[in-house]
This record gives C-alpha cells, sequence and structure tokens, in this order.
C-alpha cells in the first residue's frame, strides 16, 4: 500500500506546486524548500521529492547542486530564443494534430475560445488560451514534440503573463482574431495556412514581448 500512497501524494504535490508556477504564485527565482512545501501541503519528504523530479522534467524548476530547487529566471536573450524555438516546432505540432482532430476535439477547440472571448480575468486568460493551443496540438501523436512543446510553454509562462499584464485587455482582440484564423485553417484542413498563421501569432508575442526590456532578469 506505501507505494501507490507515495505516488499519489506526489502528484498531488506535484500539481500543486504547478499551478501555483504557472498562476505566478511563485514567481521566477523562488527557491522551493522542500521542508516547507512538505508542512505546507501536508505531506512527507518523500513525495516532494518526487513531486519536484517530475516539475523538473516539465522544464518548470531547475536543480542546483548543492543549493536546491527553485523555479528558473530567464534574460531576454533565452526568452526570445526560447519563443523562436516554439515558431518552429508549434507550428509541425499543429499540422501533425491537424488530421487527426475529431469532432470531439474541434467543439473543444472552439469552446476554449468562446470562453477567450468571453473572460476578462488575466489568470482565466493565460489558463484558457494555454489550453486552447495545447488542444490543437493533441493529436499530435508524436510524444518527443509534444513534450517539447509544453516544456517551451512552461519555461516562458511567466514571461507572457508579465507581458499581457503590460498590454491589458484592450490588445486581446489581435489574440482572438489570430485564434479564429487558426480555427478557420484547421476547418479547412489547410495546414499550409494553419502554420503560417500560427507562426504570425507567436511571432508577434515574441516582438512585442522582447521589445520591453524591463521584463526580464537582465533589465
Amino acid at each position: 500500500m506505501t507505494q501507490p500512497t507515495t505516488e499519489a501524494a506526489s502528484v498531488r504535490v506535484a500539481a500543486s506546486l504547478r499551478t501555483e508556477i504557472l498562476d505566478g504564485v511563485i514567481e521566477p527565482g523562488t527557491w522551493i524548500r522542500q521542508e516547507e512545501v512538505a508542512e505546507r501541503l501536508g505531506a512527507s519528504r518523500l513525495p516532494v521529492r518526487e513531486a519536484l523530479r517530475i516539475l523538473t522534467a516539465e522544464g518548470l524548476i531547475t536543480v542546483e547542486p548543492n543549493r536546491g530547487a527553485r523555479v528558473p529566471v530567464l534574460d531576454r536573450r533565452e526568452v526570445e530564443v526560447l519563443y523562436r524555438m516554439r515558431e518552429r516546432l508549434e507550428p509541425l505540432a499543429l499540422v501533425e494534430s491537424m488530421p487527426n482532430l475529431g469532432a470531439v476535439d474541434f467543439d473543444r477547440i472552439r469552446d476554449l475560445q468562446q470562453q477567450i472571448e468571453a473572460i476578462d480575468d488575466l489568470r482565466d486568460f493565460l489558463a484558457l488560451d494555454r489550453a486552447f493551443h495545447l488542444a490543437t496540438y493533441s493529436a499530435c501523436g508524436i510524444d518527443h514534440l509534444q513534450d517539447t512543446v509544453v516544456r517551451l510553454w512552461n519555461a516562458t509562462q511567466h514571461y507572457r503573463r508579465a507581458f499581457m499584464e503590460l498590454a491589458g485587455p484592450q490588445r486581446r482582440w489581435v489574440v482572438n482574431a489570430e485564434h479564429s484564423l487558426i480555427i478557420d485553417a484547421l476547418d479547412r484542413q489547410d495546414g499550409q495556412d494553419a502554420e503560417r498563421y500560427l507562426v504570425g501569432h507567436i511571432r508577434r508575442t515574441r516582438r512585442e514581448l522582447i521589445a520591453h526590456p524591463e521584463l526580464f532578469s537582465d533589465a
């Protein structure tokens, strides 16, 4: 009985920390102390240690020898390169996924976009935007590609949040317009247009984000 209980506790702790990191409750540069996490989440040290391994594999934390685990801090050049990687890999994931998306998948993608257009809260917007894109890649079937895409999203989440806070809700109409173009290309099963729209979507965000050096650690 011990192993399943420890595994379940590890998954629970990882899920809690993952949400806190992605929502910005735990910010880049924050050290994650195993003792504090164990006490706060009501878990023993072993599942906390396993949870940190899970989050390391997902790119949400880094472990530094003799120092411990923390949420990584990126400079402007690192974020720019990560976005350039996204520009190349996510269109590939989209095109690989597109022929395998079923009616249920399309309904979910459209529903997510409707929710995005209806909400004002930034936290909800970021969660729904992430869910929208990952849903379009969900039928890719290439685990290495999907895992890499998720790691890139994880690594850049804080900086996208910071930019959207700076830009304000008035800029979201651009996101909605670009999402609509992607949905249209998916409906038409036009891989070339889908790639083109998605590349432009990610590139625009990268350029606007990089234009604000104050958001980065090397400012």
